[in-house]
């Protein structure tokens, strides 16, 4: 982006001195803003698409996208920064040519027929040599290596490859400026109507009506569909056109099944989920890393970044939105929209309901433990991932341990994890006098393992939310924090090791994993999504959720049958 940047300084400020309104460089000022313009475009495609594709109906493959695809496709915006390089260079080399008046109608028409002519039909048989053996190992396959394709899939090739690209589609343009029609607004539609085509034939799911061809059957040879570029990325010798399929007519390669493909996915319905997680955002910037926000973000454990700062003016929207839901007085309309989301769900046939993050809050599992009660006609079952989270901390104690450190909010899932470490033989320790005869108040029977201490030096410390970084520096070196907690801890020591808040690996055999959830590592899940998952694929027909713990034991087993893994600790 720093390469654009004298250019669109140059730009400006030529505009600005310029004093005469005849001189001036319109469609050189207005690059930068449509460059911005073409970012969110791309953008906008991306989210709808993994929407749409997420909700499966009118998809058209199924095949799963994954991290290796999502880290390839990473530089999808780079044609956006060479287009910024080749029109600020054209603008500044050809200055009188590229000073051009703002619209003219035929210019328009003419710079898109010279698309749909020349350009098309270059592109087609470019297109075929690049699938020569040759050219293939060492271009283009780099492209076709995402089988199934999101709109960013649309312009990630090689170097060479796009400059070849470039070099044809920018043949409209210039032939209009060598004649005296090019004109802003053209030249701008041209590439939006690039940018639109694009996407749309990589977007995974058929949305364009049997009625568009009907009322004008020629348009079947003039605009392709998604299903039929989608063929071309499974069956690779098929469907070469860029956007007109005239030319796979003309020449015979149309891939036979192009319109049952097509028809099959228009009659696709929406698939009903077997599990639901609901969860929400963590911090103002957060939203950018859902899997619909920017893949390169929700591609990584979420992280702050110093570039978020120019979104603020969409993150400020966003918390102006949403603060409201932070306050006391709101619990009860979260209550209220948790219950919603749960007869919701269970129309739509889902087994299971897990509760992520703050929605595990004592108050609200235990409304939702009263609210199912009150609806014994709801099939769906609700999971707060109590039990699980209690196993995974369990197991994460190393097995020489003789006594934990107990920190952190005391609830009935805290003693369930109290009361299987003293079962274990493993005393456990606490400073807060508060916390120990909580505990004590659940169990007498843990008094004979449980003990209030004064000294901070066990090397095992059971952490929940509330631990202060002074706290953190008694510890003694190499102490390994394990939280308990919904949120991580601060890491302020750098002799001591930290576990992730509880979570699992997912197994191969879990697809469409191409986001981290929240500071989780790749392919991770929370303890309340691996547990949602557990209990729809074993059929634990229970709820779990206010003052009911599942068994500890069983749904670890579970786990570990269905191929989910312990997350190694980290320094």
């Amino acid at each position: 982006y720093a390469l654009v940047v004298p250019g669109a300084i140059y730009s400006t400020y030529s505009f600005i001195r310029c004093k005469d309104e005849n001189e001036r460089n319109w469609f050189m000022f207005l690059v930068l803003p449509f460059l911005v313009f073409r970012l969110i475009h791309y953008q906008l495609w991306i989210s709808y698409s993994r929407y749409r594709t997420a909700k499966g109906n009118n998809r058209i493959l199924d095949k799963s996208i994954d991290f290796d695809q999502v880290d390839r496709e990473r530089s999808w915006d780079d044609q956006i920064i060479l287009n910024g390089i080749l029109f600020y260079g054209a603008g500044i080399v050809l200055k009188d040519q590229f000073n051009m008046p703002f619209f003219k109608a035929d210019g328009t028409l003419i710079i898109l027929l010279l698309h749909w002519g020349p350009a098309e039909f270059l592109y087609y048989w470019l297109h075929r040599a690049l699938h020569h053996h040759y050219l293939y190992a060492r271009y283009h396959s780099h492209h076709h290596s995402s089988i199934v394709t999101e709109p960013n899939t649309s312009f990630v090739h090689p170097m060479a490859e796009v400059l070849a690209y470039y070099g044809l589609l920018l043949i409209p343009t210039l032939l209009s400026v060598y004649i005296g029609k090019a004109n802003i607004v053209g030249v701008f539609i041209y590439v939006t109507v690039i940018d639109f085509l694009n996407n749309m034939g990589h977007c995974n799911f058929e949305f364009i009506p049997k009625w568009f061809y009907t009322i004008f059957p020629p348009l079947k040879y003039i605009i392709y569909t998604p299903s039929f570029h989608s063929l071309h990325h499974t069956q690779f010798r098929t469907n070469y056109t860029l956007f007109c399929p005239l030319y796979d007519y003309v020449y015979g390669t149309v891939d036979k099944s192009t319109d049952s493909v097509y028809e099959n996915a228009l009659k696709r319905e929406a698939e009903s989920p077997d599990v639901v997680h609901l969860s929400h955002l963590t911090t103002p910037d957060s939203i950018y890393h859902l899997p619909l926000g920017f893949p390169s973000l929700s591609s990584k454990p979420q992280v702050s970044k110093w570039y978020l700062l120019f979104m603020w003016p969409v993150t400020v929207w966003s918390m102006l939105l949403t603060w409201v839901y932070s306050s006391k007085w709101q619990r009860e309309t979260i209550s209220k929209l948790i219950g919603q989301a749960i007869r919701d769900a269970d129309k739509k046939g889902a087994k299971v309901l897990s509760l992520g993050l703050l929605n595990q809050h004592e108050e609200f599992t235990r409304n939702v433990e009263l609210y199912m009660k009150r609806n014994p006609q709801l099939k769906i079952k609700v999971v707060d991932g109590s039990s699980l989270a209690a196993a995974i901390v369990l197991n994460s104690i190393p097995e020489e341990t003789t006594q934990v450190l107990l920190r952190g909010r005391v609830s009935e899932d805290v003693y369930v994890l109290v009361q299987a470490l003293c079962q274990k033989g493993i005393k456990v320790l606490t400073v807060q006098e508060d916390k120990y005869k909580k505990l004590l108040k659940f169990d007498n029977k843990l008094q004979s393992n449980l003990f209030l201490s004064e000294r901070y030096d066990t090397k095992v410390w059971l952490v929940g939310d509330g631990l202060t970084d002074k706290e953190q520096f008694k510890a003694p070196k190499g102490t390994i924090f394990i939280p308990f907690s919904i949120f991580p801890p601060k890491k302020v020591r750098k002799d001591c090791y930290y576990h992730t808040t509880p979570a699992m690996v997912a197994p191969a055999s879990v697809e469409n994993l191409h986001s981290c959830e929240d500071w989780l590592p790749r392919r991770a899940m929370s303890a309340s999504r691996v547990a949602g998952i557990i209990h729809a694929s074993e059929g634990f027909d229970v709820n779990e959720c206010g003052g009911t713990i599942f068994s500890v034991d069983k749904v670890w087993e579970a786990s570990l049958e269905n191929g989910f893994r312990p997350l190694p600790i980290s320094t």
